[in-house]
């Protein structure tokens, strides 16, 4: 894993989440109203604190309540914690499930020639980003999530006894064998238990997401780390890409 000093100039939450059992008790009608006052609530926030980015991930197969993985990144750090005020407060929040962690871009520019088949950028729209239509995910995209941590006793090794540099040319040569997309990785503030790092990866189908799962776990690196992956589609990218951000470039989209 990358020892190399994060971006502090920004602010990225990173929120994993999903909809209670008590949200699809609701009449329709109760959710559709819910939804509207949540969104024109999270969209004065945006405005007021300058949001730079907002990313949603939906997972192919939801661990429990959480469905999905968001990164919401602001100038600063009192526009994040606006924000999970907000997205918390009822009657929207009460029924959602809610997992923050805040974070700092890890690595902006080092891997950025691992990326050999960016996805376009988004053409500029002028949708009223208040008018919520149908949500559903990206089909045709191909995410990797994966979450992971050095084990303890790691910091007593060598890099050359954890297999650093195979690891990463491993890495680089599934990046290039099969047109990765994207790479992003994000550094918690504070870590959790089995990770501190998390990295969004895309790839073009399954086959080279699960080359790079097998080339993560590959020894000995592999066994001098925690790692856990998701597979997930972009969500409802056409939508939010409506939403007003003055966003940073992404690995591979410039």
């Amino acid at each position: 894993m990358e020892r190399t000093d994060a971006d502090d100039s920004r602010v990225v939450i990173l929120y994993r989440g999903g909809r209670l059992p008590s949200w699809h008790a609701l009449t329709p009608q109760q959710r559709e109203a819910y939804e509207q006052v949540h969104v024109d609530r999270m969209l004065s926030e945006a405005d007021q604190h300058g949001l730079s980015r907002l990313e949603g991930f939906k997972l192919i197969t939801p661990q429990k309540a959480w469905e999905r993985f968001w990164t919401i990144e602001f100038p600063s750090m009192t526009g994040a914690r606006a924000w999970i005020d907000a997205e918390t407060a009822p009657p929207y929040g009460r029924y959602g499930y809610y997992e923050y962690c805040l974070s700092m871009p890890w690595r902006v520019d080092y891997f950025s020639g691992w990326v050999t088949d960016p996805r376009p950028v988004s053409a500029l729209s002028d949708t009223d980003p208040h008018r919520i239509p149908v949500l559903s995910a990206d089909k045709e995209s191909v995410v990797l999530l994966s979450f992971g941590r050095w084990r303890p006793e790691s910091g007593e090794l060598t890099p050359e006894e954890r297999g650093d540099s195979e690891r990463l040319a491993r890495l680089d040569a599934v990046a290039h064998d099969y047109g990765l997309k994207r790479y992003e990785a994000f550094k918690l503030l504070g870590a959790q238990d089995d990770w501190q790092l998390v990295w969004i990866l895309e790839f073009t189908d399954f086959d080279g997401a699960e080359a790079w799962i097998d080339a993560e776990v590959a020894p000995p690196h592999g066994h001098h780390s925690i790692r856990s992956f998701h597979f997930a589609r972009r969500w409802a990218p056409d939508y939010f890409d409506t939403w007003p951000t003055s966003k940073p470039g992404l690995l591979g989209s410039d």
